[in-house]
């Protein structure tokens, strides 16, 4: 019998802070993808979140056994429920079935905030994967667990996917008065793609589709109850009832789906009015059909986004700097003699912890089919490395318990990664393409192996599923070993190229390259004749 104790359970808990509203998920469904995988993506962006690689093994379960819940965000104990008599083996946010989750954060109503319960939003995730092997059932348990256990969380929009469905599912709690929840969730149509960042996207929903819509009994009569809605059901709209969008979340948040939907479907030129938020400007589809079918290398893509090519492009503006950094230090809003300014919020950002492209295939036995594309920090500069759902463990250098947010470690693959990123940031137009080089050579050895590695795993599966789980164990803690081990190699190599804002050649000849002459411009522009060199007279 294998039961994760409630000692590991509150080690993990304890390893993860708090996630500020902030991550980004991208759904695409079979029929959008180039070989007719599903895929989900995530970002966890917070500022103090540690980027590591959850494992939880399979487990036996005794009659009468009680599972501890608690709260992903801070750890604390919410409470207790009853265990499940068999649980899956789930790597990162993906389990041995393929079925994989995400979510984010969104500000629903007020009323609604210090809600009770002991299932939180993390906890749903993680159960729901440790005891289902589709999106429909996943979603039809969380909602239950939420109704029964209590909801204490914020609204939350979750992507739920399988090999063949993949879902968009929101929830907000009843509030402090009332336990349970009330949700609502869309299949998302077969050669459509979806999004969600931290704002309610679902409105009006089919009432009797049950094919392709689930939802709480009482999510209009709790509305109606509330007096936060009075008009016909068919009328209902979850987000403005419950999460209705202000300016942070369409410019913050909505400007990420439309980013995307703008990559990948340039011919529907969405316009960005909406995002913007003028008044009386119409809401960014719910899903789109992307122009040309995505594979894997598109939607990793699609998570390093700044807004490149539009006017919120990140890098155009003087807050860019002479390197053109495409990111902004926090605070995101501020004030100039009482006027509140922002900083655009893009989908990659620095603050990212880990983030990963799960990519579902419906054609393979399971412990193959489903491979988690799994990243650590800045998804600009990261590696996407494919973790096998079927692995019997996480690689050590990914692994929890490896590093801490408090401590730097060699051996934490988060480190590393951040050591690289930041080193980069202070001359970052020359020293990304440096790890774009690196990054691209992985990420594409990675892809181009992917057919081999799936054969190979195929033939062993004939034999037995065990060799097939040993060798893609073997794989991705091989993967995760190397590309630790080049990314410690490149800081060296990038601290010696651009030490003391030096710019080595080929040779390893120093050079002194200035900065931009728009840079230039700009410190002439603030500074006036104050560093204009002075003419002497010529003397006679």
């Amino acid at each position: 019998m294998r039961v994760r104790s409630a000692l590991t359970l509150l080690a993990v808990a304890a390893l993860l802070p708090a996630l500020l509203p902030a991550c980004t998920n991208f759904l695409v469904t079979k029929g959008a993808s180039v070989d007719g995988s599903t895929m989900i993506t995530y970002s966890a962006d917070s500022h103090e979140f540690y980027g590591e690689l959850y494992y939880y093994p399979p487990g036996i379960h005794l009659p009468g056994e009680m599972r501890e819940v608690y709260d992903w965000n801070t750890g604390k104990f919410l409470g207790r429920i009853p265990e499940a008599p068999v649980t899956y083996a789930v790597v990162g946010n993906m389990n041995e079935h393929q079925l994989a989750i995400g979510e984010t954060t969104f500000t629903n109503r007020k009323e609604l905030e210090g809600a009770k319960g002991v299932t939180d939003y993390g906890s749903l995730m993680y159960i729901a994967l440790q005891r289902c092997k589709t999106a429909r059932e996943a979603i039809l348990l969380m909602g239950a667990l939420a109704n029964e256990h209590g909801y204490p969380s914020d609204g939350e929009s979750f992507s739920v996917a399988d090999p063949n469905e993949v879902w968009i599912f929101e929830i907000v709690s009843k509030g402090p008065d009332e336990l349970g929840a009330v949700w609502v969730a869309l299949k998302v149509p077969d050669g459509y793609i979806c999004g969600h960042a931290n704002q309610s996207r679902i409105r009006r929903f089919p009432l009797n589709d049950p094919a392709n819509c689930l939802y709480s009994a009482d999510v209009i009569a709790f509305a109606r109850g509330k007096g936060w809605f009075s008009g016909k059901d068919s009328e209902f709209s979850f987000a403005d009832t419950y999460a209705p969008a202000d300016f942070g979340g369409k410019r913050f948040c909505e400007s990420r789906v439309w980013a995307m939907f703008n990559r990948a479907a340039p011919s529907l030129k969405l316009s960005a009015d909406y995002i913007k938020g003028l008044p009386g400007a119409e809401p960014i589809p719910l899903w789109i059909k992307p122009d040309k079918k995505l594979a894997v290398r598109d939607v990793m893509e699609f998570m390093r986004d700044h807004f490149e090519g539009t006017d919120l492009d990140m890098t155009k503006d003087v807050g860019a700097g002479p390197f053109v950094l495409p990111y902004r230090w926090r605070p995101l809003t501020w004030k100039v003699d009482g006027v509140e300014y922002f900083n655009e919020r893009a989908t990659s950002t620095q603050q990212t912890g880990f983030s990963f492209v799960s990519q579902m295939r419906s054609w393979l036995p399971d412990p193959i089919g489903g491979v988690h594309w799994f990243g650590l920090d800045d998804t600009f500069s990261t590696v996407y490395m494919p973790m096998y759902c079927g692995i019997r463990k996480a690689p050590h250098n990914v692994a929890v318990g490896t590093g801490s947010f408090k401590q730097f470690s060699w051996d934490s693959a988060w480190w590393v990664f951040n050591l690289v990123a930041n080193w980069a940031y202070g001359r970052y137009s020359d020293m990304i393409v440096d790890i774009q080089g690196v990054q691209r050579q992985f990420e594409g050895e990675f892809l181009s192996r992917q057919p081999g590695v799936d054969a190979e795993a195929l033939r062993l599966h004939k034999e037995s599923p065990e060799k097939a789980r040993d060798y893609l164990t073997a794989y991705s803690c091989g993967v995760a070993e190397r590309v630790t081990a080049r990314w410690r190699k490149l800081f060296e190599e990038l601290f010696v190229k651009y030490l003391d804002g030096n710019v080595r050649d080929t040779n390893g000849v120093a050079k002194h390259p200035p900065y931009p002459e728009a840079w230039y411009r700009l410190i002439v522009q603030e500074t006036g004749d104050k560093l204009k060199v002075v003419e002497e007279p010529a003397k006679p």
